[in-house]
């Protein structure tokens, strides 16, 4: 995707802002992997090489510890050079756990470089990177470096939820796939791509639509997103609970804002956008208790003001809520997952 291969792109507050995956995700897939294996082959599945299309900074990289090699394969040198410092910090905590990382530049839609070999891989992961994929050249691909037995695990998570406000859903909705340039960054998101994430990965076509016979062995849509299920999934489709859900302040929700590729482009459009000076009171610790009401403040970017939005509907909902900037605040994020094993 390209902006995040933009010298102009902060990798650094990316990785620091981005919500992580949970290990119930990785052992969802491990559990899957290993009944291609026991299960079906009657022998252990192989933990050789583990591969991470799309790696960014290497979140999703440095779980895939069952492996003994990994190989984190991305377009951008500022991502990769991100990805191996802390693929480092992290075998240099845990020496004995920690596989050998490398991280290769490169595309999922050509794996010749990083990956030459056919075969070679037991396990192809691709972490909120899915969307981007040209899949006429993905599937083929996918096929072609997977060994016989060998999982395809492609996953993202989709529009964020406040838990404890789901009244704010259309308030969020609005400001990320709308098109007034005021209210929204929707515009400015990479589509068809941005798209694809937003209706849970259905419009990714299947493996056999350009892997003919020998095939893929098996093909699912996989949907964590609880009670709450958009009605364009497939209806037959496995859905369990949200895994994808953590605790921050609002602060840091507004830091998260800051990391979505459409801010960033959005401010290259409208640079004057960002000298749009915030009422200090945004940034007040006990907002909640404050004698000024929130719709009395004025001022900052449009990311600030989506901030301020979104608080202030978490008031009308619930005159109770805290709403500081160092308060807490319930996120969460559905995440829809296809898995393929050759």
């Amino acid at each position: 995707m390209s902006t995040f291969a933009k010298s102009t792109f902060n990798a650094s507050t990316y990785s620091a802002s981005r919500p992580t995956y949970p290990s119930q995700l990785f052992q969802f897939i491990f559990s899957y992997h290993r009944r291609g294996g026991s299960e079906l082959r009657g022998s252990p599945a192989q933990t050789q090489r583990a591969v991470d299309l799309g790696c960014g900074t290497g979140q999703a990289t440095v779980q895939l510890t069952p492996f003994d090699e990994v190989v984190g394969v991305d377009p951008s040198e500022v991502m990769l050079e991100k990805a191996r410092t802390y693929a480092a910090s992290v075998a240099t905590s845990n020496e004995n756990a920690a596989p050998k990382f490398k991280f290769v530049q490169g595309s999922a839609e050509d794996l010749s470089s990083a990956i030459p070999d056919n075969d070679s891989v037991d396990l192809l992961v691709a972490a909120q990177a899915a969307h981007w994929f040209d899949w006429s050249k993905v599937w083929p691909e996918t096929f072609r470096v997977l060994r016989r037995g060998g999982t395809a695990a492609f996953w993202v998570y989709t529009e964020f939820r406040l838990t404890q406000f789901p009244s704010l859903g259309p308030r969020i909705t609005a400001y990320a796939q709308g098109t007034d340039p005021v209210t929204s960054v929707g515009s400015y998101f990479q589509r068809p791509g941005r798209t694809i994430l937003e209706r849970y990965l259905v419009d990714v076509p299947v493996p056999s639509t350009f892997v003919k016979d020998p095939g893929f062995e098996d093909f699912q849509r996989v949907y964590f997103c609880g009670d709450n299920v958009p009605d364009f999934l497939p209806q037959d489709a496995p859905r369990h609970p949200v895994l994808m859900r953590t605790e921050m302040t609002w602060r840091d929700l507004l830091s998260y804002f800051r990391t979505w590729s459409a801010l960033h482009t959005y401010h290259e459009k409208y640079p004057d956008d960002l000298k749009q000076p915030a009422d200090p009171r945004f940034l007040e610790e006990d907002l909640a208790n404050s004698s000024e009401p929130l719709d009395d403040l004025r001022g900052g970017d449009i990311a600030v003001r989506f901030w301020k939005d979104l608080r202030e509907g978490a008031l009308e909902e619930d005159p109770n809520a805290k709403v500081g900037a160092e308060d807490k605040v319930q996120v969460e994020w559905p995440v829809a997952l296809l898995l393929a094993r050759k």
